[in-house]
């Protein structure tokens, strides 16, 4: 079964450099010391350490809010620690970030985001975390950490494009010059409340949902609490959680979902990955929103407490 999960990727920069100062014995040693450190810090914030690979350290996170702030922190201890110690052991820490749906089988962890954190990880500086916008939708404002969009890029062995963010962890780092994660997609940002609403209108049949009734399953079978009845949706399509005081939505599907939120052009479209549900909108279920005939649900998220960011 697939969880949501944020997976991190956080690898050592610069060793080859390391070995060549230390001579291999000794560099081996510094560098088994400071992955037995990263992957301690991982589980001392509520992660699990999938596996250590060479240089780096895979972890997962029930939660993007936790991964990110687990991440900073961790930089900002190293920076700390390099502080003391002498040039020719000094060596930085880079991380990439991504949440989605994520198997576990016999303790290692499979899907998209595995991926997608290592290579994140791959073009990130030293003392860097890059991470996708799902994860950064997902953790809301983390404190102390402040966001930085880097844009489209291309990831190797993606398809297409992904919006990428620097996640910001200096403290003595200007914020306004920064994005704030409450401005990425909205004006508006659910409050913390203890009850969330969303209505979603088929064919003309409304149902609603409150944050408690979360997890929503969405798609043609019949046993799901969204059964739309189209042979472009899957079985089981999607999945709606309440999660950081929001409603997300995660694409399961095998072609796709897509989401327009109302005054907007541009569709989000969703592949194996997630974002939040705000206002009001239409989610288009297997085929986008070009195809006249395609299954097409509104939804209008209704708490009735969020507030200007």
């Amino acid at each position: 079964m697939s969880v949501l999960s944020t997976m991190v990727f956080a690898d050592i920069s610069g060793s080859t450099a390391l070995y060549e100062a230390l001579g291999n014995e000794r560099a081996t040693e510094a560098v088994t010391q400071v992955t037995q450190w990263i992957g301690e810090t991982v589980e001392s914030h509520g992660g699990r350490v999938v596996k250590k690979l060479g240089d780096g350290v895979l972890g997962v996170f029930g939660d993007a809010a936790g991964a990110v702030s687990a991440m900073a922190a961790m930089l900002r201890q190293h920076q700390a620690r390099q502080d003391r110690w002498p040039q020719p052991l000094r060596m930085d820490i880079r991380v990439g970030v991504a949440s989605g749906e994520v198997v576990e089988v016999d303790g290692d962890c499979y899907g998209d985001a595995v991926n997608v954190a290592s290579r994140l990880c791959e073009r990130a500086g030293p003392a860097e975390i890059w991470a996708t916008e799902t994860t950064v939708l997902l953790a809301g404002t983390a404190p102390d950490v402040w966001y930085r969009k880097l844009g489209m890029m291309d990831i190797r062995g993606k398809a297409e494009l992904l919006m990428l963010y620097h996640v910001e962890w200096r403290e003595d780092e200007a914020p306004d010059s920064l994005t704030m994660q409450a401005a990425l997609v909205s004006n508006f940002a659910p409050a913390d409340s203890i009850l969330g609403q969303i209505q979603f209108s088929w064919h003309g049949v409304d149902r609603t949902f409150t944050s408690a009734d979360a997890p929503v399953m969405v798609g043609r079978a019949q046993h799901v609490q969204l059964c739309i009845n189209d042979p472009r949706v899957s079985r089981l399509h999607a999945r709606i959680d309440w999660r950081n005081s929001g409603f997300v939505l995660t694409d399961m599907s095998s072609f796709g979902t897509w989401v327009r939120f109302e005054g907007s052009e541009s569709p989000v479209r969703l592949r194996r990955d997630a974002c939040i549900l705000h206002g009001a909108g239409h989610i288009a279920l297997g085929v986008s929103f070009s195809e006249p005939s395609a299954p097409v649900m509104s939804f209008h998220v209704a708490d009735g407490r969020v507030h200007l960011s």
